[in-house]
């Protein structure tokens, strides 16, 4: 698998998501130019990713939806498998994520939420109380975290992530505007709010520009 582009493994949750609505209207089969319509991209595209991992078409119908969904939920890991997740940072990001039941529906359950402030200690947010990130070596290791999310500030980003990884972490979702060094054998992704918006930002000056000159 480490020869697939981060880039696909993200459509390819998109295609999960659109294939459930179809599902739900009671689609049999989809096109790999609706897939791809359906969440902003082309049919060759489509086809491109899904020929990764195997032929799932059939000429001349093209790809059936429940099949195709179940498989794509498989090679993501996340069909009858749940995975226990950790929030480090019980500021209004973290307690937010905990807080969106979402989450447990796609096969994410969120089990421990830290953080280092005394006065956030026992708050409950969601089905958790705020824990002492102090503990944290004990906590991820008795509570077989998985997956970790770093909602904290950027200074102390470096030294949460080895703190994981020195328990056997292995997956971290990154949203601390912060450059990290990681280790080898794991995976951290990396969400900066303020990188999206700015995408946005120019996709919006384009739009202006276009418009003043037509």
């Amino acid at each position: 698998m480490d020869n697939i582009p981060q880039a696909t493994v993200r459509r390819l949750s998109l295609y999960c998501r659109y294939l459930e609505k179809k599902e739900v209207e009671g689609g049999n089969f989809i096109s790999s130019r609706e897939l791809g319509d359906g969440i902003g991209t082309n049919a060759a595209q489509v086809r491109k990713d899904l020929c990764f991992f195997d032929r799932f078409g059939t000429p001349g119908r093209g790809y059936p939806v429940s099949f195709l969904r179940r498989r794509l939920l498989a090679i993501l890991g996340i069909k009858d498998q749940t995975w226990r997740v950790a929030v480090i940072g019980a500021g209004k990001l973290g307690c937010a994520l905990v807080g969106y039941g979402g989450f447990n529906r796609q096969g994410f359950e969120f089990v421990a939420l830290l953080d280092n402030n005394p006065e956030k200690f026992g708050r409950v947010y969601g089905a958790l109380r705020v824990e002492d990130s102090a503990r944290l070596d004990e906590i991820v290791t008795r509570r077989r975290v998985d997956i970790a999310m770093l909602t904290v500030p950027a200074p102390a980003a470096q030294g949460v992530l080895d703190n994981l990884t020195a328990v056997g972490v292995r997956a971290v979702l990154n949203f601390a505007p912060a450059n990290l060094d990681i280790p080898a054998q794991v995976a951290v992704r990396n969400v900066d709010l303020a990188v999206e918006l700015e995408g946005l930002s120019f996709f919006l000056v384009g739009l202006r520009s276009r418009s003043d000159n037509p």
